[in-house]
């Protein structure tokens, strides 16, 4: 069987106006298994999505499906921007392995002051190498910038984390262990808007249909990162308020925790793995990547130029990130 030319592997295979499409795409995107991926297999992916789309001829491709396999593969390992090969632990696919790891040590040692004040700066190291392995090609994160986030994150999660502690105290039951979720969130809230600050001052790229752009616009920006971050904080939801439900039920209705406590740690990372293997890609999709806003929301300036070059155009579409 012939390859057929023409497939646009620029564009996901699946058409992203469903939140179903999105969340296929998510699934095969963020798949952890990826993460095992020889570099012999990495470097055959990026030699098809490279003869592809030079129209050379790939023998050893036979049919569209195995074409996308290498895409995504290819995807999950190189910079869509500059092609650099990228560390292993920023990568996508090592959201799920890596997540869970620091997010059950977070939960099993919330009530250590060191412990919390070394997982909340594990977490944000981690956010940090990733934020940066997915830095934009075209505008780079300057070490200013990052390291400004890195810190001003940390500090938001450990303010946050060690203040609800003292709260949280002298409660019992589920409510103290949600305490890193708290944290994680105001973590998000602080660390995503000060990674994309060029964006809240210079505005994103807005465009038609037909991918005409009118210029650039702040509103767009500030719903495109309000977007992320709910999605990021949603992503953190299920595995964090999920996995101090179910070790509070070990802990009142059975004798597992109390014959095994080595296993407390083991059974929360192990099920914030299950939790975020679903969640990380069901929330990234629930918004589009490319998301649109009525021009009648822009700023002024730039409504009356799109009524004035395109009066037909009511809406347009930005690029809102992950």
């Amino acid at each position: 069987m012939t390859l057929p030319a023409g497939i646009n592997i620029d564009e996901p295979r699946y058409p992203q106006t469903t939140y179903i499409n999105r969340a296929k795409h998510f699934l095969i995107v963020t798949n952890p298994l990826n993460v095992f991926a020889s570099e012999e297999s990495l470097n055959r992916a990026a030699r098809i999505v490279k003869d592809y789309k030079a129209g050379k001829p790939i023998p050893d491709v036979k049919n569209e499906d195995e074409l996308w396999k290498a895409k995504y593969l290819y995807d999950s390992a190189f910079h869509p921007d500059t092609g650099e090969k990228m560390i292993l632990i920023g990568r996508m696919s090592a959201q799920v392995p890596m997540n869970m790891t620091i997010t059950g040590a977070m939960m099993t040692f919330y009530r250590s002051t060191p412990a919390v004040i070394f997982w909340q700066w594990a977490n944000q190291s981690f956010n940090a190498i990733v934020n940066y392995t997915n830095r934009s090609g075209a505008s780079p994160i300057t070490t200013d910038q990052l390291l400004t986030s890195y810190c001003m994150a940390t500090g938001g999660a450990l303010v946050t984390a060690l203040g609800l502690n003292r709260v949280a105290k002298n409660l019992t039951g589920v409510l103290p262990k949600l305490v890193p979720l708290a944290a994680v969130a105001a973590a998000n809230c602080v660390n995503i808007p000060l990674m994309r600050v060029q964006e809240l001052k210079n505005g994103v790229p807005v465009v038609d249909d037909n991918g005409k752009e009118y210029g650039n616009s702040v509103t767009a920006a500030q719903q495109g990162i309000a977007a992320v971050t709910l999605s990021r904080i949603f992503m953190a939801c299920p595995g964090m308020v999920l996995t101090p439900v179910l070790v509070n039920y070990l802990e009142k209705r059975t004798t597992i925790l109390k014959r095994m406590p080595w296993a407390n740690s083991p059974i929360q990372i192990l099920f914030c793995g299950l939790c975020l293997t679903f969640a990380t890609p069901l929330c990234c999709a629930l918004f589009s990547q490319k998301a649109s806003i009525s021009v009648e929301s822009l700023e002024e300036d730039l409504k009356q130029k799109i009524k004035k070059e395109s009066p037909d155009v009511k809406t347009v579409y930005y690029n809102k990130g992950l």
